[in-house]
């Protein structure tokens, strides 16, 4: 098998490798073929087969080459981190900024922080475009703000994002929140990855 040169990315195949599949789509939500040893993953209502064998990702789906291309970087370790790490945990329904999550303050400043800039300048005066968009990506929308989608770039992990339309007074402006067991899901590094490859597919 392999070496990636990531680090991280290497230590998760390995550990992936060692976990039992059935404990592993249970606590992941995810579906095992023995035949060619590789798990299926929903990201934004896309399939993604993770070949613990041959310690690749891929996806037939239309868009899935975006995650596996331009945001690799984000994508291949949140999903194999997820695999490892995931629980059969439901969701609570309480929402909370990834700054509030342990160790996430750090995301508030620097080139951490999240370019919600992006979806807001998009689609702050397009509420149609915005929920187009989020259906494209298997999004569901909510009532929150002007104009909302819950996205799940991991079964488990779903994410919220919220739109204020530029109006008169106020430009636009867009936000982005965790289901409050995120934090049981994955570690805070790989939720600020998941958080930007959300940002990025939407903007």
């Amino acid at each position: 098998m392999a070496q990636t040169n990531n680090p991280g990315e290497d230590k998760a195949w390995e550990i992936l490798a060692m976990l039992k599949p059935e404990d592993v789509c249970r606590a992941a939500d995810a579906t095992w073929d023995a035949a060619s040893a590789s798990y299926t993953v929903k990201s934004f209502g896309m399939d993604f087969i993770v070949s613990s064998r041959e310690r690749s990702i891929s996806s037939v789906a239309p868009g899935g080459g975006v995650l596996l291309g331009k945001l690799s970087y984000f994508f291949r370790l949140a999903v194999l981190r997820y695999l490892v790490n995931a629980r059969e945990i439901g969701c609570t329904g309480r929402l909370v900024k990834l700054e509030h999550i342990r160790g996430g303050e750090i995301f508030t400043r620097g080139s951490h922080v999240l370019p919600l800039d992006l979806v807001a300048n998009k689609y702050g005066r397009d509420k149609d475009g915005f929920l187009r968009r989020g259906a494209e990506l298997g999004g569901e929308p909510m009532r929150d703000a002007d104009a909302s989608l819950r996205l799940r770039p991991l079964p488990r992990v779903p994410v919220v994002v919220a739109l204020w339309l530029e109006d008169e007074e106020f430009p636009a402006r867009a936000d982005l929140l965790f289901d409050s067991t995120c934090a049981l899901q994955l570690p805070t590094d790989i939720l600020w990855s998941v958080a930007m490859m959300t940002v990025l597919m939407m903007g």
